[in-house]
């Protein structure tokens, strides 16, 4: 159940960290309260899925899901360029993540 929840929680990093961009600096009210809502969820996430899983490897993988999803959501909806280079970095950490699991 841990690991479901830090994937969960790894998602909504990148939910929180979009919507921090479309708030334009807490700016703009909807944005910014998904910014709160999810960034919240995601913490409490994290928390619960740390009593069971070492922080090490759940806090990498924590951030290497909401990296990945951000870099993804980027150049699918913000026109960011989805270089081979790019695309190779993403697939290496999730190699990472995936291997992460495996190993704990």
């Amino acid at each position: 159940m841990a690991w479901i929840v830090l994937v969960v929680s790894g998602v909504l990093e990148s939910v929180w960290a979009a919507a921090l961009s479309a708030s334009h600096g807490l700016s703009r009210l909807r944005p910014s309260l998904l910014f709160g809502a999810a960034l919240a969820a995601s913490m409490l996430g994290l928390g619960y899925a740390l009593r069971t899983i070492p922080v090490g490897t759940g806090y990498a993988v924590w951030v290497g899901i909401g990296a990945v999803g951000t870099a993804l959501y980027g150049m699918v909806f913000l026109q960011e360029p989805a270089t081979a280079a790019r695309l190779v970095c993403l697939a290496l950490i999730i190699g990472g993540v995936v291997g992460l699991k495996f190993v704990h």
